[in-house]
C-alpha cells in the first residue's frame, strides 16, 4: 500500500514539474496551466492521503472507494473535452469570418487597382443644392 502512495505522490511532483517547465517554456498557457495544476495536486493528494478517496466514496454512497477517482477523472476528461470541442468552434467560426473578410479586402484591393489603371475619367463633383 504505501508503494502505491509514493508512486502517486511522485507522480504527482512529476506532472507538476513538468507543468511548470511548459509554462516557462511558453508551450502551455495560464488557463491550461491552473487546469493541470489542478490535476497534479489531486494526484499528489490522494496519493499522499489515500484515505480521502475511501471517506469521498462512503460519503457519495460508493461502495467500492477506489472506482471514485476513476469516475471523477472520465468526467472531468469529458468536460475538458467539450470545452476543446467549444473553443475549436468559436476558432473555425472566426478562421472562416476572418476568411471571408479578407475575400473581400482582397476585391476591393484588385478593384481599385483596376481603377487606377484606366485612363482617369473626368470625375464629376455633386452640385451643390441651393435653397
Amino acid at each position: 500500500m504505501l508503494d502505491a502512495q509514493i508512486t502517486a505522490a511522485i507522480l504527482g511532483v512529476c506532472l507538476a514539474g513538468a507543468i511548470f517547465y511548459l509554462v516557462r517554456r511558453d508551450h502551455l498557457h495560464g488557463p491550461y496551466a491552473a487546469w493541470w495544476l489542478m490535476v497534479a495536486a489531486a494526484t499528489l493528494i490522494l496519493g499522499i492521503f489515500p484515505a480521502v478517496v475511501t471517506w469521498l466514496g462512503l460519503l457519495t454512497g460508493i461502495k467500492y472507494a477506489p472506482v471514485l477517482p476513476i469516475i471523477v477523472a472520465l468526467s472531468l476528461i469529458l468536460l475538458r473535452l467539450l470545452k476543446l470541442d467549444i473553443d475549436r468552434s468559436r476558432q473555425e467560426r472566426q478562421i472562416r469570418r476572418l476568411t471571408q473578410k479578407l475575400a473581400i479586402l482582397d476585391h476591393e484591393l484588385q478593384s481599385l487597382r483596376a481603377g487606377e489603371a484606366k485612363p482617369a475619367q473626368a470625375q464629376s463633383t455633386p452640385e451643390t443644392w441651393e435653397d
